[in-house]
């Protein structure tokens, strides 16, 4: 094994020890007890469940990691990465066919290893602890459907790159970062319209108290909404959630349907101010830069290892190629990635806690907030006490009490 085989293995494995490390604390820190600020949505009947909820999830989550390195480890020195190249070049077609074909391969390789896990959690765990609505014909169906939309949107993206980089040269690296950046834009804006009604359906908020509120809080803060949609978020899960789609004043408001039937008119209007934070913050624009710089920053250094014939002999494939090239980069890449993902889920932490503010601010109740994220916390069986090194690894949003505790100060002010 050369340097890139090794530097690959370490950043496997040191990544994996890691991980394990902070969830074996994190399941330790869970049993502190419970917070003061969560004694009157909790009793010790429904913590002591959010613990078990903590411990099942994160062994699973250790079980199947453990499983997918394991899987990967063992396909790559048995030489399978080799294997499949030699398979498909068997075949006699193009390179952009057979890059296809053995990236296409990969995929649905490493989707038979993590259904079985997908379907354990979905059907056992959650449904154990009582969040699962999910039947098995709506699972089956969203499977399929997920098929689709990858062969027919990602198939002709990954086509694209490969010819870029089989047919233009030293511009390979622009027409791919330009190309994958006109396709994040126009799946971004075309996706509520387009693409999210084929798993849920969007009806529009009826008239009423809730959506007078909404409307009202939309226009003292200067925030156009074309619509209000209410999803069918009960037909998978329990849980609740809220989201913004669409660009310019086409902007929409999606609640699921299990955050209106658990929430006061109050609440949901902080959580949504909660959402018009970020736009009005701009943190919607700087994540979007970031991902587009970032996204940039990989197809140069991509380009610089095309063909790279060190990080083919680390792989046992003999014969050099742009696909291949593509599978094996991102493998090396990944010590850089797991740090820009530690990097940006601490600007992510910042940014929560600034729409925090700016909800508290901006509400005709400043502590409605508070009272949403602690309802929210116990729905979901929230860890209330994760440990910092889980939260550094893992966490794009603050620990709950820390939101409520700072929300408390900026009403206190």
């Amino acid at each position: 094994m050369n340097i890139y085989g090794i530097v690959v293995l370490v950043t496997l494995s040191v990544t994996f020890l890691l991980r394990l490390v902070s969830n074996v604390l994190n399941i330790r820190s869970a049993s502190s007890g419970l917070p003061e600020e969560f004694r009157d949505v909790y009793d010790e009947e429904a913590y002591t469940q959010a613990q078990r909820y903590l411990r099942s999830v994160t062994r699973f989550s250790m079980f199947s990691s453990t499983v997918d390195l394991a899987v990967l480890l063992v396909f790559w020195f048995v030489g399978g990465f080799g294997i499949l190249d030699e398979w498909v070049r068997e075949l006699g077609q193009s390179p952009l066919i057979s890059g296809l074909a053995y990236i296409g391969v990969l995929v649905l390789f490493q989707w038979a290893v993590s259904l079985p896990f997908s379907i354990y959690r979905t059907f056992v765990i959650e449904q154990r602890f009582g969040f699962n609505k999910t039947l098995p014909s709506t699972f089956v169906a969203d499977l399929l459907k997920t098929a689709v939309l990858g062969i027919t949107l990602g198939a002709p993206v990954l086509a694209a790159l490969l010819w870029f980089f089989e047919n233009t040269g030293s511009y390979a690296w622009l027409l791919a970062w330009g190309g994958t950046t006109l396709f994040g834009l126009v799946l971004q804006y075309v996706a509520p319209t387009l693409i999210m009604p084929l798993f849920n359906t969007f009806n529009p908020l009826e008239e009423g108290e809730l959506r007078s509120a909404i409307m009202s809080y939309a226009r003292r803060v200067g925030f156009p909404l074309e619509g209000i949609y209410v999803i069918d978020g009960s037909r998978r899960s329990s849980r609740a959630n809220a989201f913004f789609t669409g660009f310019g004043r086409h902007k929409r408001i999606a609640l699921f349907d299990t955050l209106i039937d658990n929430h006061s008119t109050e609440e949901l209007v902080a959580v949504l101010a909660h959402e018009i934070g970020h736009y009005k913050k701009k943190h919607i624009l700087v994540s979007m830069v970031l991902n587009t710089l970032n996204m940039g920053v990989i197809f140069l250094l991509l380009s610089l290892f095309m063909h790279n014939r060190m990080l083919f002999d680390a792989f046992y494939v003999e014969e050099t190629s742009v696909y291949a090239s593509l599978v094996f980069f991102f493998l090396l890449y990944s010590p850089v990635e797991f740090l820009l993902s530690i990097l940006l889920q601490m600007l992510s932490r910042r940014h929560e806690f600034q729409a925090d503010h700016y909800a508290a601010t901006t509400c005709p109740d400043g502590g409605a907030l508070a009272d949403a994220l602690k309802k929210l916390s116990r729905s979901n069986l929230s860890n209330l006490t994760p440990h910092p090194l889980y939260v550094f690894l893992n966490y794009s949003h603050p620990p709950v009490l820390q939101r409520i505790l700072r929300i408390r100060e900026v009403l206190s002010s």
